[in-house]
C-alpha cells in the first residue's frame, strides 16, 4: 500500500499505560498525526485493549472487551496505537478470539486490517520520515516483542530517528532480546522477569548511550525501572516525544525539578 491521501480520518487507540502514566505519549502521537495530515480523533469509548485478561486465560472478559473496542472503532480509515502491544492485540488476537462468531469475527479482520503501530503508520503508510525534530543525544533502540513480531515493525522507528538532526542511533546487541516486562509476567515471574531485564540493561550500557528509547511504554517503565534501581543515568523515554520534539516531560521514571 502506497502513502494515504491527505485528510485520512486516524483513530487513536490511546493505550492504558499512555493513558494513566504518560499522557504525553499521545500528545505526541497526536501532534505526529497531524502533522502527517491527518485528521485524529480520540473514541471516549475506548478503554483497555484486553490483553491482561487474555493473557491470564480470561477468555470470556477479552471478548466482551474487544467487541466494545470493535465497536467505538468502527468508522474510520485507520486505527492507530503508540504501542506494538495492543496494536498486536487487536490486529492478531481480536480475529482469533472472534473468528467463530459470524457476526463479530468479520467486523475484528475489517479492524486488524485498519490497525498500525505509530511508527509503522507514519514512515509506510504515510510516507513520513522527517517531522523537524532536533536533539543531541545519543540513543539506542529496544525493538519489544510485541512491534517486532507481531506487527513487523522493525525499519519504520529507525527511519524517523536518522532524520532526527543531531541524533546518533547506536544500535545494541540483542535489540530483539525480550526486556522481561511481558505485561502480566513481570508480576507472575518476577525472578526470570529481573533477569531478563538486568541483561538487556547490560547491552543497553555497553553502547554507551545516553537515552533509551522505544515504541512500547511497558518496556520502557520496566527498563526504567530497572536501570534507576542499579543508578544508570541513562534517560528512557517514548520515539514518539522524540519525533514530535516534545520533551518538556522529565524522562521515564524521573521525577520534576
Amino acid at each position: 500500500m502506497g502513502p494515504i491521501s491527505a485528510g485520512a480520518n486516524v483513530a487513536l487507540f490511546v493505550t492504558c499505560l499512555v493513558d494513566l502514566f504518560r499522557p504525553s505519549v499521545g500528545f505526541a502521537a497526536v501532534k505526529l498525526l497531524e502533522e502527517a495530515g491527518c485528521r485524529v480523533s480520540v473514541p471516549p469509548s475506548q478503554t483497555c485493549c484486553g490483553q491482561p485478561a487474555y493473557n491470564s486465560g480470561d477468555r470470556n472478559t477479552a471478548v466482551d472487551i474487544a467487541r466494545q473496542t470493535i465497536a467505538a472503532f468502527e468508522g474510520f480509515d485507520f486505527i492507530v496505537a503508540p504501542s506494538g502491544s495492543c496494536g498486536g492485540m487487536i490486529k492478531h488476537h481480536y480475529p482469533q478470539l472472534l473468528g467463530d462468531d459470524a457476526q463479530w469475527g468479520p467486523r475484528a479482520e475489517r479492524l486488524a486490517a485498519r490497525t498500525f503501530e505509530l511508527t509503522q503508520f507514519l514512515a509506510e503508510q504515510c510516507g513520513r520520515t522527517d517531522f523537524g525534530a532536533a536533539l543531541s543525544a545519543n540513543c539506542t533502540y529496544h525493538d519489544s516483542c510485541s512491534s517486532l513480531r507481531e506487527m513487523k515493525v522493525k525499519a519504520a522507528p529507525r527511519d524517523l530517528l536518522k532524520k532526527v538532526a543531531g541524533l546518533t542511533l547506536t544500535e545494541m546487541e540483542e535489540t530483539d532480546a525480550c526486556c522481561g516486562f511481558g505485561g502480566t509476567f513481570c508480576i507472575k515471574f518476577p525472578d526470570v522477569s529481573n533477569s531478563m531485564a538486568a541483561r538487556k540493561v547490560e547491552t543497553i550500557d555497553a553502547t554507551g548511550a545516553d537515552l533509551l528509547l522505544a515504541g512500547d511504554l511497558g518496556c520502557l517503565m520496566n527498563l526504567a525501572g530497572k536501570m534507576k534501581r542499579d543508578g544508570s543515568n541513562v534517560q528512557v523515554r517514548h520515539v514518539a516525544e522524540v519525533l514530535a520534539g516534545m520533551m518538556d516531560e522529565p524522562a521515564i521514571g524521573e521525577e520534576r525539578s
